[in-house]
């Protein structure tokens, strides 16, 4: 049987699917883990999170060789973190070296070599050939549930966080729940394909049919309703463009009401205001079915890389029975109490996101008319306490002059109008909001409503 130059114990990048590469350690497999149908890969233990994945022998990389490369294009705390996990490993390590080398290891000062990884091949069915004996056994893996962090909050609000979501995703074990999802638009296509690639039961249903296509595709089936696909779902998800679209789904013709029956599971992921919520929730539960809300945070890119933090608030009993559909589509989940609860903190972070977003746009206007390098501005900004992933890419977004939607302009101008309105009714003054809206409120009459939330920035040269 061929071998590789990777040993137990080698320092690796590993790339999981559509994820970035993350640091980790080629380690020996859990005997009672069953081998994956790939013919070569390798068991590799994750820095800075407690998972470990199969990754293929292709999508591994020398952790030394290609360190500066990686350190390059990834950015991120949660990253940061892994690659100086690996820095401290590789400290102990030449600690013990040292001592080994000081009269502590074999007399005759001999090194035993590690034992080079076997490929793994299709009739391969002893694992234990990997096993290093000096090695300490891996533990068996856990069902995902049991590997998250539960965070209880003075506030009474739980936190499911994933603690990385790169390595988690690849090892879901799908809820045997039905599944049922209705809107497939820039949020709703990346959760429906990462709840289909992690193994979940799917039926969709869309507005515009065509766009189901793709998912059919993918393994999912087709509802024609969305009374049907409520009908025959246990879970049905929602995630449309507003208020009146999310009423329209439940009570219109045709409408998830109509396919409610005791025991059914509704879920709003759409971002709405409270009163919509507090609605659907009444109509759902008066049929004997089960609400709960559950708006994003994120984006289109964001979407598709399963990285979303969802805000859930209403039947807890749901959100646990979520637990394996929030885990396929985002890195963290928040459980946040009675129905209503997470449409407001979404539409306060939406606010604060769409206020910022218009704020960095005037900065950028201003340095250039006042002949100052708007390259610089943003340079000088990404080594600052404003640094951040979202500054960035979209500061390059509007010095290249791409607008391709992420989040929508006209969707981040409707959550801005939705948390003026929510400060009023609390009797609570949002001038900075006001003033972002009325922004983007001439951004959209620019005919930027369809462009990304970047867009903004042509509200000013305009």
């Amino acid at each position: 049987m061929a071998t590789m130059h990777l040993r137990i114990g080698d320092l690796v990048w590993g790339k999981l699917g559509r994820y970035p590469p993350w640091p980790g350690k080629v380690v020996s497999p859990p005997k009672d883990l069953k081998k994956p149908r790939g013919k070569k890969c390798h068991f590799v233990k994750f820095f800075g999170t407690e998972d470990h994945a199969w990754i293929k022998v292709e999508q591994l990389k020398p952790y030394h060789a290609h360190k500066e490369e990686m350190i390059k294009i990834n950015k991120g705390k949660r990253f940061q973190q892994a690659v100086d996990a690996v820095e401290d490993f590789l400290k102990k390590a030449k600690g013990k070296e040292q001592q080994h080398s000081d009269g502590k290891g074999d007399s005759k000062g001999k090194k035993t070599p590690n034992k080079p990884l076997k490929i793994l091949d299709e009739d391969d069915e002893d694992l234990s050939a990997l096993k290093d004996p000096s090695e300490k056994p891996a533990s068996s893996m856990e069902p995902i549930s049991k590997r998250l962090k539960i965070i209880e909050e003075d506030t009474g609000s739980t936190s499911i966080q994933a603690a990385d979501s790169t390595a988690i995703n690849g090892s879901i074990t799908p809820t045997d729940k039905r599944i049922g999802f209705l809107g497939l638009g820039l949020m709703g296509s990346g959760i429906v394909s990462n709840l289909l690639k992690m193994g979940h039961v799917v039926t969709v249903w869309n507005r515009t049919a065509e766009k189901c296509d793709l998912f059919i595709q993918e393994g999912a089936r087709l509802g024609r309703t969305p009374a049907e696909v409520a009908s025959m779902c246990d879970i049905t998800f929602s995630c449309v463009s507003d208020p009146k679209a999310a009423r329209d789904l439940v009570m219109g013709p045709s409408g998830v009401l109509q396919g409610i029956r005791p025991g059914k599971c509704y879920v709003e992921m759409s971002t709405v205001d409270p009163e919509t919520i507090t609605e659907l929730s009444q109509v759902i539960t008066s049929r004997g079915g089960r609400f709960l809300e559950a708006p994003v945070a994120g984006s289109q890119q964001l979407s598709n890389d399963g990285m979303l933090v969802i805000l859930a608030a209403g039947d807890r009993t749901v959100y646990e029975d979520c637990s394996s559909c929030f885990q396929a589509m985002g890195k963290t989940s928040f459980f946040l109490g009675e129905a209503g609860n997470a449409a407001r903190m979404m539409l306060i972070l939406n606010m604060v996101q769409g206020s910022f977003m218009a704020t960095i746009a005037e900065g950028l206007t201003l340095a250039q008319a006042t002949g100052q390098s708007q390259q610089t501005f943003l340079d000088i900004l990404s080594q600052g306490q404003m640094a951040s992933t979202f500054v960035d890419q979209k500061c390059q977004n509007i010095l290249q002059g791409n607008f391709k939607p992420d989040y929508y302009l006209k969707h981040i101008q409707k959550d801005l109008r939705l948390a003026i309105s929510m400060g009023d009714t609390a009797n609570h003054p949002t001038p900075m909001a006001a003033a972002a809206n009325e922004v983007y409120k001439r951004a959209k009459a620019l005919d930027q409503s369809d462009n990304d939330i970047s867009a903004v920035y042509r509200a000013y040269i305009h």
